[in-house]
């Protein structure tokens, strides 16, 4: 549907008509008429019923492009129920270790979080989502939003060593709990991806699980890394766990404390399990919203405008005027 954003501008359209009475009655209140040269002047002012009608038609398209024409699409209704889920990511030295497969390759454990985590962000519509980096310290990357491509470009941005190398696991519970003290209602959902134990920050994971129960936060922690890594070393090849640091009886009781539950993910396969059955979990009741895309449109009557303008301008040019005399008399 075509409308216009500023229609009241409309009202500018009958502006020149009052000038041009204003200058009239200057003119005859103020000028000398004389016989013959008076009249000869004035015809030479007086512009051609042509030429008034198109100077109109630049003003009537100029007025319109101010008014700021729109195409207002068909309503959208966005969905009516969701979750608020703030997404906790490890940034620390180990998650470059790499003994995860995706598509066939090796890759280390950040480039396998980053692919299945952004096919969530993705899935993600009519929830809330936000973004925690957390390595030395944790940092807000990204408040709760809507908008689910942004929080997965600065997914996609983050990198290994970032915001330091340790493994700050309290600090980014603390500050999910900040962030979800922001939301009036809330489910509050807490999704931990880690690969180590807490080494780092300024508050225990234990404290930090305490107050998110009391403010009625889930935490699901996740912990990531495979349970057998062949490398080579002088004597051949060597079996190891790289999961040796992987504290799950720790992320499995910060879970328990908050009424979540913890997974092991060793794998893109297991991951992308995990977030199915988070999927499961119950949207709470939003209000139902819908808006109308809109789309503006003010440069077509200003490029018609414009077109116009140059036309009258070439026309008035002594070399288009010879053509136009000579093709009048043809």
């Amino acid at each position: 549907m075509l409308t216009l954003g500023w229609a009241w501008l409309l009202l500018l359209l009958p502006l020149p008509l009052i000038f041009r009475k204003k200058q009239q009655d200057v003119e005859i209140s103020g000028h000398l008429h004389l016989p013959g040269i008076a009249q000869n002047g004035k015809q030479e002012m007086e512009q051609s019923p042509s030429s008034r009608k198109t100077y109109w038609v630049i003003w009537i398209l100029l007025v319109i492009a101010v008014a700021r024409p729109l195409w207002m699409g068909d309503p959208i209704e966005l969905p009516s129920k969701g979750r608020d889920l703030m997404v906790a990511v490890d940034l620390s030295g180990s998650m470059q270790i790499e003994d995860m497969v995706l598509d066939g390759k090796a890759v280390n454990r950040f480039i396998m979080v980053q692919s299945v985590v952004s096919d969530f962000i993705e899935r993600r519509k009519g929830d809330k989502l936000g973004l925690i980096l957390f390595a030395d310290h944790a940092y807000l990357q990204a408040p709760l939003t809507q908008d689910r491509r942004s929080v997965a470009q600065f997914l996609k941005e983050a990198q290994i060593g970032l915001v330091g190398k340790q493994t700050a696991i309290g600090e980014a519970i603390a500050l999910s709990v900040k962030r979800f003290d922001l939301v009036d209602e809330s489910n509050r959902i807490l999704v931990l991806l880690t690969d180590g134990s807490n080494n780092s920050g300024s508050i225990s994971p234990e404290q930090a699980a305490d107050i998110a129960a009391k403010r009625g936060i889930k935490i699901y922690s996740i912990g990531v890394g495979a349970d057998v890594m062949e490398r080579r070393t002088l004597f051949g090849k060597e079996r190891v766990n790289p999961s040796m640091d992987l504290d799950e009886e720790q992320l499995t009781s910060l879970a328990q404390t908050t009424g979540g539950r913890y997974f092991r993910a060793r794998n893109s396969q297991e991951l992308e399990q995990i977030y199915q059955e988070i999927d499961k979990l119950e949207p709470i009741s939003r209000d139902q919203v819908s808006y109308r895309p809109q789309s503006e449109l003010f440069y077509l009557p200003l490029a018609a405008a414009l077109i116009v303008s140059i036309l009258i301008a070439l026309a008035q040019l002594p070399l288009m005027r010879q053509l136009n005399i000579r093709w009048g008399e043809k």
